[in-house]
């Protein structure tokens, strides 16, 4: 039997913790369903417009080997409707998200994962602002 894992992010300023997490998201099941942030929703809730494109963070994700779907995610309200949607089994999200997402344990497993120390999509952007 097939397991359907999902996950979102706004996958900006593409870097190695991006791709650890959607690799570790990857291995709880056979099919990785990506939602990335519309632009419009990365607006609102980190008050900034992302560096790339809602079209090129969802070029770039999909482009990844264990990536099997992506979309684009409007809202953070509509993430139960998105775990329905895509028939997940699995929603996996960074620890700095644990907790938060833990109503969605009665239609799927809940996982957080560790985030890679030391990367920060923040923090990349204000030191290559700075250079």
């Amino acid at each position: 039997m097939s397991r359907t894992v999902i996950t979102f992010g706004t996958f900006d300023v593409f870097h190695v913790g991006h791709l650890r997490i959607l690799e570790r998201a990857a291995s709880y099941g056979d099919r990785l369903v990506v939602g990335v942030s519309a632009d419009a929703l990365n607006l609102k809730k980190k008050g900034r417009a992302p560096i790339y494109s809602e079209a090129e963070r969802l070029s770039i994700v999909n482009a990844l080997k264990g990536v099997d779907e992506v979309f684009v995610e409007e809202s953070l309200e509509l993430k139960r409707h998105y775990i329905e949607q895509f028939a997940a089994d699995v929603l996996v999200m960074g620890d700095d998200w644990a907790g938060r997402f833990d109503e969605f344990k009665d239609i799927c497993e809940v996982v957080y994962l560790p985030r890679t120390p030391a990367i920060s999509t923040t923090a990349l952007i204000e030191k290559i602002s700075q250079a």
